[in-house]
């Protein structure tokens, strides 16, 4: 099988067709706004068909022709298999070692025992995971990729929003029974309350205080009691281990809800604005590892 005549022009085409604009499609491919029409209008020349639909009224505007939309998403997926050919190529002289930046709690709760996934996917990366807890220096540090917690905006990352969490109390089943068992928040009184106060310092991080605000309860407990732990994966393991009563967040509890280890005492949730942001710099937007990663966690969340 040959390979297909204008590759520089087909690459153009399948830029122009994603961002619908020459200026944003030549700065994706390092070349000049007039390099890229002279591309695309040679593969029209060359293919004798029209591609673009180009407005001449107001500012200029492009439209896909329907022969161009019927035929971009085979063009794109070709596309994917050469950027993983030549990744297998690279594999065979050396393996591609990449790291990525992660929360200890979702490393824990959520990501390490779905990374096998991963794994099997693209053997031949070498993942490495850190979870030391702090915003580290992508540059400094040789980081490829991070998932990071927040608001989604970082100085000098370009972040793809992933998961946001809903907020709502967790305990060992145990604690459903006897004589104090938790039927309703005013039974909170007769249990500890687990605080996380790993994001101590935002002001809209759910805590038991907005919790029970948020639930139209008053006076059910003294939220300045209980046992504070600044990790929420620990926070999450005390409550297993019945302990006390926690604030849960729906991607650190999950597994553990469906496998029995905790159970939810009511149905009252909290939302929360902040949310799971893959980020990396904005040179690594097109390095194959990272393309790699956030597809296959976009995957991973869009399966759940």
């Amino acid at each position: 099988m040959r390979a297909p005549t204008n590759l520089n022009a087909l690459r153009a085409f399948e830029a122009v067709a994603r961002h619908l604009s020459y200026t944003a499609a030549a700065s994706e491919l390092n070349v000049t706004p007039a390099a890229v029409g002279q591309l695309v209008r040679g593969l029209e020349d060359y293919l004798d068909v029209e591609l673009f639909h180009r407005s001449t009224s107001g500012a200029s505007r492009l439209t896909l022709t329907d022969a161009a939309r019927n035929a971009l998403a085979d063009l794109q997926g070709g596309f994917d298999l050469l950027s993983s050919a030549v990744e297998r190529l690279k594999a065979s002289r050396s393996r591609i070692r990449f790291t990525v930046t992660v929360p200890p709690a979702f490393a824990d709760k959520w990501l390490l025992w779905r990374v096998e996934r991963f794994q099997r996917k693209h053997p031949y990366y070498d993942l490495r995971i850190d979870t030391s807890g702090h915003l580290v220096d992508f540059a400094a540090e040789r980081i490829d990729v991070g998932i990071r917690y927040g608001g989604g905006t970082w100085p000098n990352l370009v972040s793809t929003f992933l998961l946001r969490d809903e907020f709502f109390p967790v305990c060992s089943p145990k604690l459903l029974k006897g004589r104090r068992a938790l039927k309703t928040p005013l039974d909170l009184k007769h249990h500890q309350l687990i605080h996380d106060t790993s994001m101590r310092g935002s002001v809209v991080f759910p805590t038991w205080r907005s919790w029970l605000l948020h639930a139209g309860i008053r006076n059910a407990a003294d939220t300045d009691r209980g046992l504070q732990l600044n990790d929420s994966a620990m926070a999450i393991q005390t409550a297993i281990s019945g302990n006390g009563v926690a604030l849960g967040r729906t991607t650190l509890v999950e597994r553990d809800l469906a496998e029995g280890r905790l159970a939810r005492p009511f149905d009252i949730v909290q939302g929360c604005e902040l949310a799971y942001y893959l980020v990396h710099r904005k040179e690594s937007a097109k390095s194959a590892p990272v393309i790699a990663f956030r597809e296959w966690l976009l995957e991973e969340i869009g399966s759940r």
